[in-house]
């Protein structure tokens, strides 16, 4: 061989894999590490004075901290991050359930369309469908409770 050096005789295909193998693990221990973190701040249980000491523990001794912790605490995590999981479902399905109105929750059309059966049948009067659909239309209230509170015996 000349003076010309090729990149594959310096650096053979079993140093890269060992080179990607160990950057792969330096991302997990960093992932790792980050959850250790966030999941002793996220613990209720645990006092401020066993929060501190686990985080001084992870900063001070990061490897040692991180392996004790898992060992100690980490049956533990697992729980943890699915009940904030769960909480976030809940909170995002009320929100959801808010912004699209609810299942339980009539529009003013439905409201029109059950009075307008209720005094189709003759249990209102004309007064009383006029007060209820204003009622309606002014959303002070559905018109299924204004017609069961306003029934006529005669009918």
């Amino acid at each position: 061989m000349s003076a010309q050096t090729y990149l594959a005789y310096d650096y053979p295909l079993l140093s890269v894999f060992w080179s990607i193998l160990l950057f792969f693990l330096w991302i997990m221990w960093f992932v790792l590490l980050f959850r250790v973190v966030v999941d002793i701040f996220r613990d209720d249980e645990m006092s401020g004075w066993a929060k501190a000491g686990w985080l001084a523990l992870t900063v001070l001794l990061p490897f040692l901290g991180v392996f004790v912790y898992v060992i100690a605490r980490g049956k533990n995590m697992g729980r943890r991050e699915m009940a904030q999981a769960r909480a976030q479902q809940e909170a995002f399905d009320a929100r959801i359930r808010e912004a699209a109105g609810g299942a339980g929750r009539t529009s003013s059309i439905d409201d029109l369309a059950k009075l307008s059966d209720i005094r189709a049948r003759g249990d209102i009067t004309d007064e009383e469908f006029r007060r209820a659909k204003e009622l309606v239309l002014t959303g002070h209230g559905p018109a299924e409770h204004v017609g069961s509170t306003t029934r006529t015996p005669g009918r």
